[in-house]
């Protein structure tokens, strides 16, 4: 590793905070062991708050999006950094116990996203969510990490089929 001066620029300006000098090299070992080489300082660490999981159709289908995001980001020239966010499914939990989680997941959403940016010194973040609480908890992070930010909304969920017939989220077969 050199002690090179790597430029810090408005597009590296929170990320160099843990980046940059002597006093960072084990920061920067860190990121050496994910693979990250000496240029890659001087870029932008730009957050991907990825919604994806398999809990609900809402978010089945994000993760094609976050990859995009990722591929996106990589050749604009920043470096992409992706972490989760939890998703609670209101039209699984309820009528059950597991419903009082459901509007407390977007504050839960909120916090992974303000902590995950504001821990990282990440210069940006791009949120990717499907379901009725990702939006509004994706938004209040971003609010709240007070960077660039994008939203990336994955639509609603496509219906599903039984017996050949189309059901739509209302269908009781």
């Amino acid at each position: 590793m050199s002690d090179k001066i790597i430029p810090i620029t408005p597009i590296n300006r929170r990320s160099a905070n843990i980046t940059q000098g002597k006093s960072r090299a084990p920061n920067r070992s860190m990121y050496y062991a994910m693979g990250y080489e000496e240029g890659d300082f001087s870029k932008p660490m730009i957050g991907v708050a990825n919604g994806h999981s398999t809990i609900t159709p809402c978010n089945s289908g994000l993760q094609k999006l976050a990859d995009a995001a990722v591929a996106g980001i990589e050749e604009a020239g920043g470096n992409a950094q992706i972490f989760g966010v939890p998703t609670i499914s209101d039209g699984m939990a309820m009528g059950t116990e597991g419903m009082k989680y459901s509007l407390v997941s977007r504050e839960v959403i909120s916090d992974c996203i303000e902590t995950s940016v504001q821990g990282q010194w990440m210069d940006g973040v791009l949120v990717v969510g499907g379901c009725d609480k990702n939006m509004p908890g994706g938004m209040m992070g971003m609010l709240r990490a007070n960077v660039p930010a994008i939203y990336v909304y994955g639509g609603t969920i496509l219906p599903g089929y039984y017996k050949g017939q189309e059901l739509g989220g209302q269908d009781e077969r």
